[in-house]
């Protein structure tokens, strides 16, 4: 069975969102609440089974797709934290100044679940959920041990249901999170191919807010995500297979990178603009292929078969100008790429088997850690940790959120308020503002929908079945477009409350959510500004990493030793330090897009750290490169000639990026000159030696201008001290 290529773009987006692992990761969600929900309104009535809803609701953030060990583990601190927090609000709902007392210490102590990242998160808005909801509950209701028991009956049931759908769900989702990183590649792939333009300048690609960067950073984070699933337990043949196939993708991504070799010189010069279309063209090709394979993946076809056609490149209309055979290695770097498809095309179609021992040895080095550790929380305890600065801006937040909620003239559904700040108020300023947006812009629009629905006067079960149905979207699109989720939570919220409160008014519920939501996006947005954690406090240290991380890499790069070794060590020891520099460099991006946010007062300078993103993706590059020759070209290099260059280059590298040290690279790469590019051979013959030793000249000149960016980037942000305690 062949899979069918998608030609109208609007369905190919569609269908490919139709068929991703967050829409399933939200359709088994929106399932688990309609069973659970079901049973108990069929046991115990409707009551009882709204209020079982929200222990579902309380636990669905932690349901992620995951990998199947551990999988219990990350999702049961959210009922263990819930329930009891969920019994102490519904016991203090009559006394309105011990509520506050408990809210006020309970969200300083849920929000420093930030400081374990990713994995504490959701337990922290599972805990502020439980506290929101259990104010919703009417205080008609009955007793609080009852209502509580309705609220963990919920809560228990979709814990087991998550861990019970997320191992059967296991297998699709190794396919679907795979197909995701390919169609994630062939974006990147398709940004690269917009840099082949002949006479046009290169400015906003190494600004760092190029989207170029900006990609680039994104995807080494969810190449973890898809590293944590695809390389759990690869023991099965269909295991292994995705898995060889995750491994190919990170060799393509170093080849995506070395891309941006040799552009700027190439670029400038007009003669070179039918070879660069030519490259640009055969690029968009290579893209079209990978999303072509996403697609067979995504359908469960078997993609067409791909071969090499790497020959095409060498009929290229090559120009005679200086920069000829810069272009031919961009050329040989695009066949590179076509080299590595066809490798993946052919582990898809079972015609290669992958990388056994690679996969093997990655499975527990590559993915991150399952089990909690005290280590997170015994490091926040001081004055400038980010986690403690927001835990104790959200907790002034609440209050005040909470006092207002007290002084107004409605106060049937106070906890609106606080519920719109839970979800807008983040880490950053820049987080913050666009939770904001689409907060207020998704409230307006659910709102509209929820009181449409609601004013058809439809049956119990209706509203149950659309509550269930906007909870898996408002889950779904969490993390991929949140205005979506805006939406999805406001009709959810709203028929939520009604299902407790079936005496309501729904126009006026509509009313009261559109001013709450106003009135906590206001609040959220104005602490924001308290005790703030600006990106400038953090750049030195991201910088600091990334440095050290390039050092590293450098010296695993430009040894010999996995040319000669009996094992693969050396070859994993390369691939962690890869991935560190990837990983630094994502942070680095990351703040420094957040910076853009922030009072100009409080920004670090921008200019300077844009030169060194620029200069730090273009000194991994290098490096890559040096790295593919010497594994895939070995028999075209000079190795007793390369001995000594390369030693000398890990020296300079290292102390121009450690220590800042004077290094002269000059003589050790004779006649390897980046201004002398007619003087290196045809990259597709035979001696590629003079390539090598230009690659790590140019690489030494990046590393002393690395140098020269950091000091620029870290020396203003040194010497304000008395601006960064202000901005503290």
């Amino acid at each position: 069975m062949h899979a069918f290529r998608l030609s109208e773009p609007r369905v190919a987006r569609a269908l490919r969102i139709a068929l991703s692992y967050y829409v399933t990761s939200g359709l088994s969600a929106a399932f688990g609440l309609f069973v659970i929900s079901g049973c108990m309104r069929w046991w115990f009535g409707t009551f009882a089974a709204a209020t079982a809803s929200i222990g579902v609701i309380v636990v669905v953030p932690a349901d992620q797709p995951a990998p199947r060990r551990g999988k219990f583990r990350q999702m049961f601190p959210s009922v263990c934290v819930g329930v009891p927090l969920f019994y102490a609000v519904r016991r203090l709902e009559a006394e309105p100044l011990q509520l506050g007392l408990l809210l006020v210490p309970a969200t300083f102590i849920a929000f420093l679940g930030a400081a374990w990242g990713r994995r504490g998160i959701p337990v922290s808005v599972s805990a502020m959920f439980a506290i929101v909801f259990a104010m919703a509950v009417p205080a008609r209701a009955g007793a609080a041990a009852p209502v509580t028991g309705y609220f963990a009956a919920g809560a228990v049931a979709y814990l087991a249901y998550a861990t019970a759908a997320n191992a059967l769900l296991n297998p699709r989702y190794r396919v679907q999170i795979l197909a995701d990183t390919l169609l994630s590649m062939a974006s990147l792939m398709r940004i690269q191919a917009g840099q082949f333009t002949a006479g046009r300048a290169r400015d906003g690609a190494a600004s760092p807010i190029g989207r170029l960067l900006r990609e680039q950073a994104a995807f080494a984070d969810q190449l973890q995500s898809a590293r944590d699933i695809l390389l759990e337990s690869p023991r099965t043949p269909r295991r292994q297979q995705l898995a060889g196939m995750l491994m190919r993708m990170l060799e393509m991504r170093d080849q995506l990178l070395a891309c941006e070799l040799d552009v700027d010189l190439v670029v400038v010069d007009p003669q070179q603009a039918p070879v660069l279309e030519a490259l640009r063209q055969i690029l968009n090709e290579h893209a079209a292929a990978v999303e072509h394979l996403a697609d067979s993946l995504l359908t469960a076809g078997r993609p067409e078969h791909m071969a090499s056609r790497r020959h095409l490149l060498e009929r290229l209309p090559w120009a005679d100008a200086p920069p000829n055979m810069l272009a031919r290695g961009l050329a040989a770097r695009v066949g590179n790429i076509r080299d590595e498809i066809a490798g993946l095309n052919a582990l898809a179609r079972g015609e290669a088997q992958p990388e056994l021992a690679v996969v093997h040895a990655s499975w527990q080095m590559f993915i991150s850690p399952t089990a909690w550790s005290w280590q997170p929380f015994k490091g926040l305890w001081r004055w400038d940790a980010p986690p403690l600065r927001h835990a104790i801006r959200a907790a002034l937040a609440i209050a005040t959120a909470y006092g207002i909620s007290l002084a107004l003239p409605w106060g049937t559904h106070a906890y609106w308020i606080l519920l719109t700040i839970v979800v807008v108020l983040r880490g950053s300023l820049a987080q913050t503002i666009e939770r904001r947006n689409s907060r207020v812009a998704g409230t307006l629009l659910g709102s509209i929908v929820a009181g449409v629905l609601l004013s058809l006067h439809a049956p119990i079960a209706v509203l149950m079945t659309l509550a269930t149905l906007a909870q898996g979207v408002a889950h779904a699109f969490a993390i991929k477009r949140y205005l979506v989720t805006a939406v999805a939570a406001t009709v959810l919220a709203l028929l939520q409350a009604h299902l407790l409160n079936a005496d309501t008014s729904a126009a006026f519920e509509a009313f009261e959510r559109i001013a709450d939501t106003l009135l906590g996006v206001g609040v959220a947005w104005a602490f924001s500004y308290v005790l703030p954690a600006w990106e400038r406090t953090q750049i030195p240290a991201l910088i600091e990493r990334a440095l050290e991380a390039q050092a590293r890499h450098a010296r695993l790069s430009l040894g010999l030793g996995q040319l000669t070794a009996v094992d693969d060590r050396p070859e994993l020891q390369w691939r962690l330090a890869r991935r560190e520099v990837y990983d630094s460099l994502s942070a680095l991006v990351q703040a420094t897009q957040r910076c853009l946010s922030e009072p100009r007062a409080v920004r670090p300078p921008l200019e300077p750290l844009g030169r060194l993103l620029a200069h730090s993706y273009q000194l991994l590059a290098q490096l890559t490169a040096v790295k593919t020759m010497l594994l895939l070209r070995r028999g075209h290099l000079d190795a007793e000639r390369l001995a000594a260059p390369l030693q000398q280059a890990v020296q300079q590298i290292e102390s121009l990026l450690r220590h800042g040290a004077p290094a002269d690279s000059h003589g050790i790469v004779p006649g390897a000159s980046s201004n002398e590019p007619l003087n290196l051979p045809d990259p597709f013959g035979q001696d590629v030696t003079p390539w090598l030793l230009r690659r790590l000249h140019l690489a030494i000149e990046l590393s002393r201008n690395l140098g020269d960016d950091a000091r620029r980037a870290d020396v203003p942000l040194a010497s304000a001290s008395s601006i960064r305690q202000d901005g503290r």
